[in-house]
C-alpha cells in the first residue's frame, strides 16, 4: 500500500529554536502543531525513504490533516491533460511545439485537417486547436465555431503582421467563437472598413515576422495553459479575466503580452420586412 508523501511543491522548513512549518505549493508559510510527535518523526514519515514503523494515534492525526489540507497524497500528480484528447491543424511552426508541450502534460494528441472538423462535434473531453502563421480567410473557421454548441472544445491562434492573436477557448453553447471576436474587433475600431479588407484579402504580400523559436515556444506555452485551464474547469489564479472571456495578443518584436476582454456577440433578431403603405 503506498504511503502519502508530501505534496508536489509543499516542504517542512525546520526553524532553529522553533516549531516546524509548512511551505505549501503555493509559497504559505503555515505553523505545525506536532503535539506530543517529535518533529523529525513527522518529516521521515512525509518525505521518500524507509519507513518501518507503525504510525502512532498522534502521528496518524498529523498526516490525515496534512492529507485532508491537501499537503499530503498517496498517488503521484497525474499530468493535468490526462484523458484529453487533442487535434492540431495549421503551420507547423507553432503545431509542433503545441503537440510537444500538450503531450507532455498528458495529452493524447492527433494530427488533423479542415475536412476532420466536422466529425468532431459532440465529443467531450476533446478539443480541435487551430493556429495559423497569417489571418484567418473568410469563412475558413465557420465549421469549427459550431463545435462549443456541442461541447467539443475549439481554441485558435492567428497572425496578422507582427502580431499574433489568441483567441479565447470555447467548450459550451454561448462561449466566444471566432466570428464574435471579428465583430467585437470591428466595433472597437474607426479603421473598420480597412481591417475588413484586409481581413477579406486585399492586402499586399504578407513580409511576417514570422515566429522564432522563441515567440513560437510563447505561444505554444499560453495555448496550452488555456487548454490545462478547460480541463481543470477553474480559472487559474491571478488571472486578470476569465479565460473563456480573454483576447490576448502577443508582439513577435518583443514577446509582449497583451489581453483584451471579449464577449460573445448576442443574436439579433432580424428587422421586420417593410409593409407596404395604403394609398388613397
Amino acid at each position: 500500500m503506498n504511503r502519502s508523501r508530501l505534496a508536489p511543491g509543499a516542504g517542512i522548513v525546520t526553524v532553529p529554536g522553533g516549531l516546524p512549518v509548512l511551505r505549501t505549493s503555493g509559497g504559505e508559510f503555515l505553523r505545525i502543531d506536532t503535539g506530543r510527535t517529535d518533529a523529525g518523526e513527522l518529516v521521515a514519515r512525509l518525505t521518500p525513504g524507509e519507513w518501518e514503523h507503525a504510525d502512532s494515534a498522534e502521528l496518524g492525526r498529523l498526516v490525515a490533516a496534512f492529507e485532508e489540507a491537501g499537503h499530503a497524497v498517496t498517488e503521484p500528480r497525474r499530468p493535468p491533460l490526462t484523458g484529453r484528447t487533442l487535434h492540431l491543424l495549421g503551420d507547423p511552426v507553432l503545431t509542433g511545439p503545441l503537440s510537444r508541450f500538450a503531450a507532455a502534460e498528458g495529452a493524447e494528441v492527433h494530427p488533423a485537417t479542415a475536412a476532420d472538423v466536422a466529425g468532431l462535434a459532440g465529443r467531450r473531453d476533446t478539443a480541435l486547436v487551430w493556429c495559423l502563421d497569417s489571418p484567418v480567410p473568410e469563412g475558413l473557421w465557420d465549421e469549427a465555431d459550431r463545435l462549443p454548441a456541442r461541447y467539443t472544445a475549439w481554441l485558435r491562434c492567428h497572425r496578422e503582421g507582427a502580431h499574433t492573436w489568441i483567441e479565447p477557448l470555447a467548450s459550451t453553447p454561448g462561449d466566444v467563437t471566432a466570428a464574435h471576436v471579428r465583430r467585437r474587433r470591428l466595433a472597437a475600431t474607426a479603421a473598420h472598413r480597412e481591417l475588413a479588407a484586409y481581413w477579406a484579402g486585399h492586402r499586399t504580400p504578407d513580409t511576417g515576422p514570422h515566429p522564432t523559436e522563441a515567440s513560437a515556444a510563447l505561444i505554444a506555452a499560453l495555448l496550452t495553459a488555456d487548454l490545462i485551464t478547460w480541463a481543470n474547469g477553474e480559472q487559474p489564479r491571478g488571472a486578470a479575466l476569465p479565460a473563456r472571456r480573454r483576447l490576448r495578443r502577443i508582439d513577435l518584436r518583443d514577446l509582449t503580452v497583451t489581453e483584451h476582454p471579449v464577449l460573445p456577440v448576442p443574436e439579433v433578431a432580424p428587422l421586420p420586412a417593410p409593409t407596404a403603405r395604403a394609398t388613397a
